[in-house]
């Protein structure tokens, strides 16, 4: 892991705040990209990249592929102060396409940071990292020590991102931060490519009375946080002179506690939630031990508070 350190060497925050900034988002049409994206654009110019048509108001929407020059030129053509890079083939799908992976993942990723490299002076570049570069099995306790040792290709592509982002930043190019995610709920309904989709399948099942079944048992721990919490954090992060990469903090939580906590919320049996754990599964996303982050609460990240907080936020975002 690479320490995060302000000027002087130590954890700093940046006095002043970040007004008027140019950002370039990618991702922006994304579930976490919109809400980024809208929280930015109250202050700041804010050019958003995403592959299918998106609306988003007050941002320069930019409809094509990280992978196309002339979308990088469009974005870069008036400079760039920042990028919040978010743009990624996430988990399940990446493991079953390595090659488009590869290429989004990391090829189109080195060629974003040229990219901002060069219309900006040290842009900051902020990037959406990964729990799962933690791998698989963890420790008793994760903390700012753990050692990356991904297993998932996704974990693995992100790892890579974050040694080049830490890299271009010792060379002046950048001044980076990699941002480890925990699992973000409560995502839309359909098809994500994620391995995890089941963290926010569930909302949806209990909230519209349906019952589910869950590919991982009871006691099933997991590192959670809402889309209004995350959506603050990124923005965060621009405000900050830090560099490196670190785990956010996030809330750790039974599968039971929290479907407990949604039926409680949302009025109905918690019984609509049934278990057939896979082994798999259950070994990478439901063995999550407790989690420890005095880098990221030193720089002002936080996570949802408590577990009542988080699934009223997840609620209230739940589309």
């Amino acid at each position: 892991m690479t320490e995060p350190l302000g000027p002087t060497g130590k954890p700093a925050i940046v006095t002043g705040g970040t007004r008027g900034l140019r950002v370039i988002i990618t991702g922006a049409g994304g579930f976490v990209g919109k809400a980024v994206a809208r929280d930015l654009a109250r202050h700041h110019d804010v050019v958003g990249i995403d592959r299918a048509p998106f609306t988003c108001d007050g941002i320069a929407p930019i409809i094509g592929d990280l992978c196309d020059a002339q979308v990088l030129q469009s974005a870069f053509s008036s400079g760039c102060d920042a990028v919040i890079h978010l743009a990624t083939i996430p988990g399940g799908a990446a493991e079953a396409d390595p090659a488009l992976a590869r290429q989004v993942n990391i090829d189109s990723t080195m060629t974003l940071i040229d990219a901002a490299a060069q219309a900006g002076t040290r842009p900051r570049f902020v990037f959406a990292s990964s729990i799962a570069v933690l791998g698989d099995p963890l420790p008793a306790q994760v903390d700012d020590a753990t050692p990356v040792a991904p297993t998932l290709l996704y974990g693995a592509h992100k790892a890579m991102i974050e040694t080049w982002i830490a890299t271009q930043t010792r060379r002046g190019a950048i001044s980076g931060l990699s941002l480890r995610l925990p699992g973000i709920i409560a995502r839309p309904r359909g098809p994500s490519g994620m391995k995890s989709a089941f963290m926010s399948d569930v909302f949806h099942a209990l909230v519209a009375r349906r019952p589910i079944v869950l590919p991982v048992s009871p006691e099933a721990t997991m590192w959670l946080m809402s889309l209004r919490r995350v959506a603050r954090n990124l923005v965060h992060a621009l405000g900050i002179e830090a560099t490196g990469a670190f785990t956010l903090p996030a809330i750790r939580t039974s599968m039971r506690d929290l479907v407990d906590a949604i039926a409680d919320a949302a009025q109905v049996d918690a019984a609509l939630a049934t278990h057939m754990p896979d082994p798999g599964l259950e070994s990478a996303f439901g063995r999550l031990p407790p989690l420890s982050t005095p880098f990221a609460t030193a720089l002002g990240f936080a996570h949802d508070g408590s577990l009542a907080e988080l699934v009223a936020s997840a609620l209230a975002t739940l589309a």
